[in-house]
């Protein structure tokens, strides 16, 4: 397995599988086994693998947890290399972003609702750094975790839009054994925050037995997972959402016939902020 930390580098190392389809996985590091599972599916599916690791400040608000954001490369470099990566991409905030740097990429429409209501600016930084990494790195495929749904379809926005020549493809949450979703910041909770935290898995389970059994009604869907959430002593609502898994607008009344939902929540454990969501479709 091969490091890049320049630009440079990382062309160099891409030109040399030429004629060979190379899959990408975005990290910003702190790696688990959702990460893990990206890069499984990634050799699956092309002849080579590249991992990204950057914690991009551009994605964090002026209140966010940047510098307590968890990080341990050598470890990351060492589970990339024992799951076969064949290069990885370790820039600086100086290689990403130099000082006459000016240049943002904007999605307008699908960043107005949850997590971009709530952090306006997060969505800009995330497209302009995947941006810069398509052009980089040159995949054929990139792969996100569904875990981060908004996240998903406001690339795929991008994707469209700027004629990107490339495959998004989204994969399956990863969860622990209680069903909290795997993420970097479960390392911030404290034993007793991890055991409440497996409310968000609750809470979505309750909303999903309730769309199995025909309801289709937004607000029956939100307050099954409020009611779920508001039962843990230890977990504070940030919000709720039951949503067109396209536009990400609130169902207000009742999802359209043949149509899915998105149900999704970001919840707070004293300062660490969790997201979850289920997307569920009409058999």
């Amino acid at each position: 397995m091969q490091v890049a930390n320049t630009i440079e580098e990382a062309r160099v190392l891409r030109r040399g599988y030429s004629g060979e389809s190379l899959g990408l996985v975005p990290t910003m590091g702190y790696l688990h086994e959702g990460h893990i599972a990206l890069v499984r599916r990634a050799k699956t599916e092309n002849d080579r693998v590249a991992v990204s690791i950057f914690v991009n400040p551009k994605q964090f608000g002026p209140t966010e947890d940047l510098g307590r954001y968890p990080r341990d490369l050598q470890r990351d470099l060492q589970l990339l290399e024992a799951a076969g990566v064949d290069f990885v991409f370790v820039p600086d905030g100086e290689v990403m972003y130099p000082g006459d740097f000016q240049t943002i990429v904007q999605v307008t429409e699908v960043t107005k609702q949850l997590e971009g209501a709530r952090r306006p600016t997060h969505f800009d930084g995330v497209t302009t750094v995947v941006a810069k990494l398509f052009n980089i790195i040159e995949p054929a495929r990139a792969y996100f975790g569904q875990k981060d749904a908004q996240q998903v379809a406001v690339v795929r926005q991008m994707v469209r839009d700027l004629n990107f020549n490339l495959d998004i493809v989204v994969c399956p949450t990863v969860r622990e054994a209680d069903g909290l979703a795997m993420s970097s910041r479960n390392k911030y909770l404290s034993t007793e925050q991890r055991a409440a935290a497996a409310a968000l898995y609750g809470a979505l389970r309750r909303a999903e037995a309730l769309w199995s059994a025909g309801e289709r009604r937004g607000d029956a869907l939100r307050d099954a997972m409020e009611s779920v959430l508001a039962a843990e002593p230890l977990a504070r609502i940030d919000y709720v959402s039951a949503a067109d898994p396209e536009t990400l607008r609130e169902v207000e009344h009742e999802v359209r016939p043949g149509q899915g939902v998105l149900l999704s929540m970001a919840v707070f454990f004293d300062k660490t902020r969790l997201i979850d969501n289920f997307l569920l479709m009409p058999v």
